[in-house]
């Protein structure tokens, strides 16, 4: 077995760097090897995978990636993170540093990757930006199947709502378009420096077609926001402003099979889709 990192290692690596981690980021690195091959297990990489990883941090995960065989490519925002990862993979698996790509950019404004493009993606994502991220990716890069993402574990629980659960919102049908998801375990703080005061989720996610719907996306998504703007609202008055009156809300709804005293929680994005249909 290949070499993964452990707390002294992170913490040696930091201190040559500079690096003091900021809740800014959401910056807690994972310290234990075990945890890593577990998560890297869960997301059932193999040789043949090229995964797709963001925030990789100090390269805990990374290395853990590239022990299956697997090609990684990182997105890596702080540059003297993304400027440490390769060195970091040269010390402790020199056999796989071809293997591994760095971008160093925000997740959220990268739109292209060079070199052989994903089959999925296994990340660690920083907490406070988690949602926007995945859905980001899960739009932009439209080749990757399959998934795991660890998310703090309130995040992890809204993502994989179903409509009617008390935590179903925005995030869990926004994803439900673009795949399944379900959660397959938990992580607790103590496996990360700095220790964060949450557990966090593993979510595993496998890509399925959208909705089959002559609305775009853009319209399925604005009626999604619209519908839990204000959560404790029926759907005729949290849709009013979109469809211009509570009177033309109500007749959309009834157009789309749907009850207007309803609320938005109770909708699949099925649903929503057929909604968004009724949108002039």
């Amino acid at each position: 077995m290949a070499e993964l990192l452990d707390p002294r290692t992170v913490r040696r690596i930091a201190a040559q760097i500079g690096l003091r981690p900021t809740k800014q980021r959401g910056q807690n690195f994972v310290v234990d090897a075990n945890t890593v091959r577990r998560i890297v297990a869960k997301a059932r990489v193999t040789p043949q995978d090229v995964v797709l990883e963001v925030g990789p941090g100090l390269g805990s995960l990374t290395l853990g990636l590239l022990e299956t065989g697997a090609r990684v490519t990182a997105i890596e925002i702080e540059d003297a993170l993304a400027a440490q990862l390769s060195a970091t993979v040269a010390e402790h698996q020199p056999a796989a540093a071809d293997r591994l790509l760095v971008v160093n950019d925000d997740a959220l404004d990268v739109s292209a990757l060079p070199g052989p493009q994903p089959t999925m993606v296994v990340a660690n994502l920083p907490y406070n930006v988690s949602v926007p991220v995945l859905l980001h990716l899960l739009e932009t890069f439209v080749g990757w199947r399959t998934g795991l993402v660890m998310v703090q574990l309130e995040v992890a629980d809204r993502l994989v709502a179903p409509p009617g659960s008390r935590v179903y919102g925005v995030p869990s049908a926004k994803l439900a378009w673009y795949a399944g998801a379900e959660r397959v375990g938990t992580v607790p703080p103590t496996v990360f420096w700095p220790v964060p005061n949450v557990e966090s989720g593993l979510v595993r996610l496998v890509r399925r077609d959208p909705p089959q719907t002559t609305a775009s996306r853009q319209q399925v998504f604005r009626v999604v926001d619209a519908a839990f703007a204000q959560r404790r609202k029926m759907l005729r008055s949290a849709l009013s402003g979109l469809f211009g009156s509570s009177a033309a809300a109500s007749e959309a709804i009834v157009a789309a099979g749907l009850d207007p005293t309803a609320r938005g929680e109770l909708l699949s994005i099925e649903q929503f889709a057929r909604l968004a249909e009724q949108l002039r």
